[in-house]
């Protein structure tokens, strides 16, 4: 869908706990550079029961299209009109799209834990979290080449075992976590702790055995608590910055229309953390540009 240069565009992010969001910066500064006049709003709240009128709020008031994050990523299905393959198959929507008097329900947080963390992933993992992030992180999981085997750990039984449904992924209790992690190459964190308005750790730290990977989607702070005790611990971590920014670009195209240039969006998020004097590596040097 193309796009004339001095369009003015109005995006968001609806979810709850987002005020220290990168979101913004990274769609308007792409906006910018697209020679696109692009705002993108949050609209902070944590009432699943006002989800559907902030959509209907930003539809009206002519957004092309939403961000959604923790927690309504599945609860915001409802709402949307059609719901593209990919986010049909994770079950979980983190981008909508405002066209043609319908809303489109996508998913891009799949391609961006693939795109940020592929090549740094193999054997068996364990994955904490089976909510709407974790959802779409078990589908890329699955998806790569080098994982041999997925083990979903969640405390809401009803939810892990609708994630796995199916998908050829086990599920287990936070009373098995000990003996899961024991026998595990990897850990991914899919769950809000770690998060200011999470804080903590989602496990004890000594089970962060010798030889572990560790992934944590969380992105701010860019060093969590669970980060750190594995660092402590000598093992190989990476946290969610690049997952970030890969999927905000493939959001961005959906949203604009617009192919994003992903490597400059993934170097404005670098000297973003960087004015924020946040400890981090480059995040530019990870995965494929979209």
């Amino acid at each position: 869908m193309s796009r004339t240069r001095s369009e003015r565009m109005r995006c968001g992010l609806i979810g709850a706990g987002i005020g220290t969001s990168l979101s913004p910066a990274l769609h308007e500064a792409e906006g910018r550079s697209q020679g696109l006049e692009l705002t993108y709003e949050l609209f902070d709240t944590a009432d699943a029961h006002g989800l559907r009128s902030l959509l209907d709020e930003a539809e009206r008031a002519g957004f092309a299209g939403v961000n959604i994050t923790h927690p309504f990523k599945q609860r915001v299905i409802e709402f949307v009109d059609d719901l593209s393959p990919q986010a049909r198959a994770i079950g979980a929507v983190n981008t909508v799209v405002f066209r043609d008097g319908r809303r489109q329900g996508h998913n891009t947080d799949a391609y961006g834990f693939t795109a940020a963390y592929e090549s740094e992933m193999s054997g068996n993992v364990v994955q904490l979290g089976a909510g709407g992030a974790g959802a779409a992180t078990a589908f890329a999981l699955r998806g790569m080449k080098n994982i041999e085997h997925i083990t979903v750990i969640d405390p809401d039984r009803s939810r892990r075992e609708k994630l796995i449904s199916g998908r050829g992924i086990e599920a287990a209790g936070p009373d098995e976590l000990a003996e899961k992690i024991g026998t595990a190459d990897g850990l991914v964190n899919a769950t809000p702790v770690g998060m200011k308005e999470h804080p903590g750790m989602p496990l004890a730290p000594e089970l962060l055995h010798r030889g572990l990977w560790v992934v944590d989607i969380v992105y701010m702070p860019v060093e969590t608590p669970l980060l750190r005790a594995a660092r402590d611990r000598g093992l190989r971590t990476s946290g969610g910055t690049a997952m970030c920014a890969y999927q905000a670009a493939a959001a961005f195209e959906l949203l604009t229309g617009r192919s994003p240039d992903t490597a400059r969006m993934l170097r404005h998020l670098d000297a973003v953390l960087a004015h924020k004097g946040a400890p981090h590596a480059p995040v530019a040097t990870h995965g494929t540009d979209h």
